[in-house]
């Protein structure tokens, strides 16, 4: 059993492969956090609890003369509000009487067979039998508030999910203005903090920094979870690397305005609170009713960075991408946005298939402009009508030509927004957010639909469903190109407002569940400006999300570093694109594009007009390769064998297959030198007593010669020299 519950102590202990995680319910009926890590086994570590008389940390009223007892010292699984406890808290509850307190003791526990749910929200499952669940229910028996903590024990991924469900059970409303999913409180040690900033275009940035007293807080009130902060973060020991030290992660499934706050107490110990956004959240819990704060992953690792990333990857995989394309070889693709952007017509699009299906392309992606009055990005939204005119023919016949050359046809869409102007906001205004007697701000030219109320949800999906039935699409690119403002519901009360940015989320999810669930062959791709919304609430429905909008090669090289910590490189989106760069002006040969692409989806997105016969034939070679790759890329082990933030001279990086019969090192120059020292790396994760051949220089070595001696690359010169060198095993 993954879960043990101490009969005579009520001592709980999660259990997984390699991590132990341990609470205790004290005589006041306090849930005090013990432990998390390493694992122990049901070791009792009650012991290691540090109890002082803290100056102004009050103790509760029952216990006034036990001053070494106070919320505000002890380590606790879950915290009131305004009872004692002055970090940061779980909570902010807004009671009848307009106090605001929450004080919250334990009431009982249970272990469940499989994975629980989260109604309207995505969350982990079960694939049979791995995951155990345990239900502890939290009480404030003044208000007749419950919480009910929720934790999926995955034990071999090494996984624990996290969960909240909060019950007004008394007799009056009572306002959320803050219901956090989780908390982790660890007692001792020093942490560094791993988070991955950025923005639009340098998405997912990793910075890692001690934490210091204080508090630090990660988050985004974007209304997404944003291309500048991602809801994933990792604790680490100062000493952690790639491949030892203890660290620990947490990632939020959600894809709205969250914040994951971290606070080093007077003590010295350290809290994590993670959950929604609460800036301007207020929700309006009436009698009866019941509010589910999002999932959160955790995971712990001792053996360093990257194992705890793999443990991440695997674990989306499995257990959180719920596609069948998850492990699905994903077919080669074009997208015409950088060879034409608006500008094209129907016979346009049939040539750039015609001349990439000559080269082994197998999708033909049509993006933006194809409907309503769509020629540039301050007009269309909203109106999902195909622009036969712009064609010249229906979509249809289009799909049918390109489908006739052997390829197969997909979509781009921008379903969430409108733009002023188009006939859906004409008749329907009030399905936009926007504040009465203002202007609202714009962003694209565009505003948001409100997809917290249900008729805009239904609007949308029997709008796309017919779309995909009445046309063979086989791919579909979600796009979501701006931030909330201006967030106001025409459809809630004026005390109400603080719930529409969720409310909209759950919209989404909604139409999300509905139109994946009818559609489940369709390749969907998710997209928000790139990776404005690269998070695991939306690969829950998406196998795939579009990287970054930025397509330069050696940029990529730092956004898809930052990303693998903590996703998979299967999810990745990431297209070889023109040179010069649209987004940079930088040019790098097309094999370094490739070479960059392949540790993703892989696909183009360029005109194929401009190429000569040789890159033409570059590309084919390329697409064999990436046929080759794929399978390490959607199943195998990934590592990171340079750091592409600090180091300089190349970029390093490995795919090997599960059973570790083969391996594919990747390298990119990055700055070139004169009179260079050696390009040499280790290689890691392969057998240690197999023969590899090397496909560079036809040695044979084994995998421990490999892992510990290393490789020495022949000198790179010209710009951003690129180069693969397989690894077969050969005994």
């Amino acid at each position: 059993m993954s879960i043990h519950i101490a009969q005579q102590t009520g001592v709980i202990t999660l259990h997984t492969a390699r991590t132990s995680y341990q609470m205790w319910a004290d005589e006041q009926g306090v849930l005090h956090h013990l432990y998390y890590g390493p694992s122990v086994g049901n070791a009792d570590l009650r012991d290691t609890e540090f109890r002082s008389d803290c100056g102004f940390s009050p103790n509760p009223g029952e216990l006034h003369l036990q001053r070494d007892y106070s919320l505000d010292t002890l380590c606790q699984e879950y915290t009131g509000c305004g009872v004692g406890d002055f970090r940061v808290s779980c909570l902010n509850v807004q009671n009848p009487d307009g106090s605001i307190a929450a004080d919250l003791r334990f009431a009982g526990a249970e272990v469940l067979p499989g994975k629980y749910a989260l109604p309207g929200l995505p969350a982990a499952f079960d694939n049979g039998g791995e995951c155990e669940t345990l239900r502890v229910t939290l009480r404030d028996d003044v208000t007749g508030l419950t919480v009910t903590l929720l934790y999926g024990v995955y034990e071999q991924a090494d996984v624990i999910t996290r969960a909240a469900l909060l019950q007004n059970g008394g007799s009056g409303v009572i306002r959320l203005r803050k219901a956090a999913s989780a908390c982790l409180d660890l007692p001792f040690g020093e942490w560094e903090l791993l988070h991955f900033h950025g923005r639009h275009c340098m998405e997912r940035q990793p910075e890692r920094a001690p934490l210091p007293h204080g508090v630090q807080v990660i988050g985004s009130g974007r209304g997404a979870s944003s291309h500048h902060h991602n809801p994933f973060v990792i604790l680490a020991e100062p000493h952690a690397t790639e491949t030892a030290g203890g660290c620990l992660g947490a990632m939020l499934v959600y894809s709205g305005s969250f914040r994951i706050e971290m606070e080093v107490s007077q003590l010295h110990s350290t809290r994590l609170v993670a959950g929604l956004g609460d800036e301007t959240f207020c929700w309006t819990l009436a009698p009866g009713e019941t509010f589910a704060a999002p999932e959160v992953l955790f995971s712990y690792s001792s053996d360093g960075l990257g194992e705890l990333s793999r443990q991440y990857q695997r674990f989306l995989r499995d257990n959180l991408i719920r596609s069948v394309w998850k492990n699905r070889p994903r077919p080669i693709l074009i997208n015409n946005w950088e060879a034409t952007y608006m500008n094209f017509d129907g016979e346009t699009i049939y040539h750039i298939a015609r001349q990439a299906r000559e080269l082994g392309v197998e999708l033909m992606v049509l993006d933006d402009g194809w409907f309503g009055r769509r020629d540039d990005d301050t007009s269309g939204l909203g109106d999902w009508q195909v622009n036969e005119k712009k064609l010249g023919c229906t979509l249809a016949e289009l799909i049918e030509r390109i489908r006739g050359l052997g390829m197969d046809f997909g979509l781009w869409v921008e379903p969430e927004m409108v733009c002023p102007g188009t006939a859906l906001y004409a008749a329907h205004p009030d399905w936009a957010l926007s504040i009465p007697g203002r202007t609202p701000a714009m962003g694209r030219s565009q505003l948001v639909l409100d997809m917290g109320r249900p008729e805009v949800v239904d609007y949308l999906y029997e709008t796309l469903s017919a779309l995909l039935r009445e046309n063979h699409i086989s791919y579909v690119k979600w796009d979501m190109n701006r931030n909330m403002t201006d967030v106001f519901s025409r459809a809630l009360p004026a005390d109400r407002q603080g719930e529409a940015a969720h409310r909209y989320m759950l919209g989404v999810y909604a139409l999300l569940e509905r139109l994946t669930s009818e559609f489940p062959d369709i390749l969907w791709e998710g997209c928000s400006g790139g990776g404005g919304r690269f998070d695991a609430g939306m690969l829950h429905y998406f196998p795939q999300i579009w990287c970054s909008d930025d397509t330069d090669a050696i940029q990529r090289l730092k956004i898809q570093y930052g990303t693998s910590f903590g996703y998979p490189i299967s999810a990745v989106g990431s297209h070889v694109s023109a040179a010069p760069n649209h987004q940079t002006g930088r040019t790098a040969p097309l094999n370094t594009r490739a070479v960059v692409a392949m540790a993703g989806t892989f696909g183009y997105e360029l005109d194929l007009q401009l190429l000569s016969e040789s890159e033409k034939q570059d590309i084919r070679r390329q697409i064999a390769v990436c046929k080759q790759v794929q399978p390490l890329v959607l199943q195998g082990r990934y590592d990171r064998l340079t750091d592409a933030m600090t180091d300089t001279y190349f970029t390093a990086w490995q795919l090997t297959a599960p059973d570790a019969a083969a391996a594919l090192v990747s390298v990119v120059v990055v700055d070139p030198k004169p009179n260079p020292w050696s390009i040499h790396l280790r290689c890691r994760g392969l057998a240690p007593d197999g023969l590899y051949k090397n496909s560079l220089t036809g040695h044979v070595a084994t995998g421990s010669a490999l892992m510990a001696a290393g490789l020495t690359l022949p000198m790179q010169t010209g710009d951003y020299p690129a180069t693969q060198i397989w690894l077969e095993r050969v005994d």
